[in-house]
């Protein structure tokens, strides 16, 4: 049986007007329905208003509504961690991997959820774990990507790569991406890995410019556990996370990357995946059959 949504997060581009005014909106819609809409401090000024609570701790919420970009909703999915609680985004740009509901699609996307008529997907997320002398120095959750890149200079980094306890290969790149399905059409794709339906349970394993032209992305199942070590001469390595935390690394550490509980999302009601790759990156009918 699905759970009756009652109280709702609303979570806003920091300093977007657009996303301020549509929280306004959003907010007395919630109330007229005798929802309860907490806000954070991106929306401090509806705070006041009465019946509006400050968004806390995600886990307190039944649904969480992104108002921004993709990044926006990274830094939701951040903040949610593994509470369960679903997410929801309004793209207010163009329109995006992440949030896929557009301004207009607002309302009515919301009544679909309400009503029970819209489920949410289930997104992979990875947990990396770094380890130092074989003690655990940092914890996160991605829901996109693990990079590994230099911190300053253009030189190759040494890392030395397993999977499920069997070795891989020695990686000689400018850095190493681990991505989601959902993280396939970011920064691996720049670096020329595979775009994967979001919905798949995979891992993707991609060198950036790799000093052995023969290192090619690769694919494994979602179940692996893929660990990375730095070469004994590697310094001024850096880890970032879904592009907005980050960790400096020494010679000889270790990064443990796994799956981890699921994110859920609730979709755009009319856009699918394909439609969203077609927009996003131009891509064309070149004169085939549209049903074919």
């Amino acid at each position: 049986m699905t759970k009756k949504i009652r109280s709702i997060g609303l979570v806003a581009k920091p300093g977007h007007r657009e996303a301020v005014d549509l929280a306004r909106e959003v907010v007395a819609w919630l109330k007229e329905r005798g929802l309860s809409p907490a806000v954070d401090e991106t929306l401090a000024e509806l705070a006041g208003q009465s019946g509006v609570k400050p968004l806390g701790d995600f886990s307190c919420q039944d649904l969480i509504v992104v108002l921004g970009g993709d990044g926006t909703m990274l830094h939701a999915a951040r903040r949610a961690g593994l509470c369960g609680v679903p997410l929801v985004g309004v793209n207010l740009g163009s329109l995006g991997f992440l949030t896929a509901v557009t301004v207009a699609q607002t309302f009515p996307t919301l009544e679909l959820i309400l009503q029970g008529e819209l489920g949410a997907e289930e997104r992979m997320r990875l947990q990396v774990r770094v380890e130092r002398n074989k003690e655990p120095v940092f914890e996160s959750v991605v829901l996109n990507d693990v990079v590994l890149t230099k911190e300053a200079l253009a030189r190759i980094v040494d890392l030395a790569a397993s999977i499920d306890g069997r070795h891989l290969t020695d990686y000689r790149a400018d850095g190493l991406i681990i991505s989601t399905p959902t993280g396939s059409t970011a920064y691996n794709l720049s670096a020329g890995g595979p775009i994967l339906h979001p919905l798949l349970s995979a891992m993707i394993v991609t060198p950036i410019c790799p000093f052995t032209l023969a290192n090619r992305p690769l694919v494994v199942p979602g179940t692996a556990q893929l660990r990375v070590r730095l070469g004994p001469g590697a310094e001024g390595v850096f880890l970032t996370c879904d592009g907005q935390e980050g960790f400096s690394l020494t010679a000889q550490d270790r990064v443990l990357v796994a799956r981890t509980k699921n994110l859920k999302l609730f979709p755009s009601p009319t856009a699918d995946h394909y439609s969203i790759l077609r927009t996003k990156l131009g891509w064309g009918d070149g004169g085939a059959n549209p049903t074919a």
